[in-house]
């Protein structure tokens, strides 16, 4: 009967240990539900990167086409290697790509783009983490696919590579392209 007494008490921490070891990997960062998909994306109203990049609207997000929002930082090591698949989404026609930058320095984002290339057409700033916060944001970099009458319909957490681009991001695009 003593043995219990010791033996409950690691059973209960074992027990413990693999939900909380097994929460770490679930759900896949990749595929994090949002409450916001197939809703109106939220109201923006954010100062530009600087003179050189212009800031995009509410307005621009219900203009008749396709917009890929990606948010991203200066400080983000993720943000640095998905570069080229930013550069390549810009490059698919009727498409617009728009970044949000999330509280960081308008000098530090501008040295970041000047660094990996801008493929923005126009870029916010989110200074206080506010916007990122209204439209869900867990962390950066992540990226929306909105459709022409301003309504989310895609959402990826993470890093864009050239995989997901292709089996991910493109196919959600051209669904929404009439």
């Amino acid at each position: 009967m003593k043995r219990w007494i010791y033996i409950l008490p690691i059973a209960g921490f074992a027990l413990l240990a693999f939900f909380l070891f097994r929460s770490l990997w679930s759900p896949p960062p990749d595929i994090i539900p949002s409450a916001l998909l197939d809703k109106p994306a939220p109201r923006l109203t954010l100062p530009a990167l600087d003179a050189q990049s212009a800031a995009f609207t509410s307005g621009d997000l219900r203009a008749g086409h396709v917009t890929v929002v990606n948010v991203f930082a200066s400080w983000c090591a993720p943000c640095r290697t998905e570069a080229p698949a930013l550069m390549a989404l810009s490059q698919v026609p009727g498409v617009a790509l728009y970044g949000l930058t999330q509280k960081d320095k308008p000098e530090a984002t501008r040295a970041f783009l000047d660094e990996v290339g801008n493929p923005f057409a126009k870029i916010a700033r989110d200074d206080d983490g506010r916007a990122s916060i209204e439209w869900g944001v867990y962390g950066v970099p992540e990226t929306y696919v909105v459709d022409g009458k301003g309504v989310l319909r895609f959402k990826y957490v993470g890093g864009l590579t050239q995989a997901v681009l292709e089996q991910q991001l493109l196919p959600a695009i051209r669904s929404l392209q009439h």
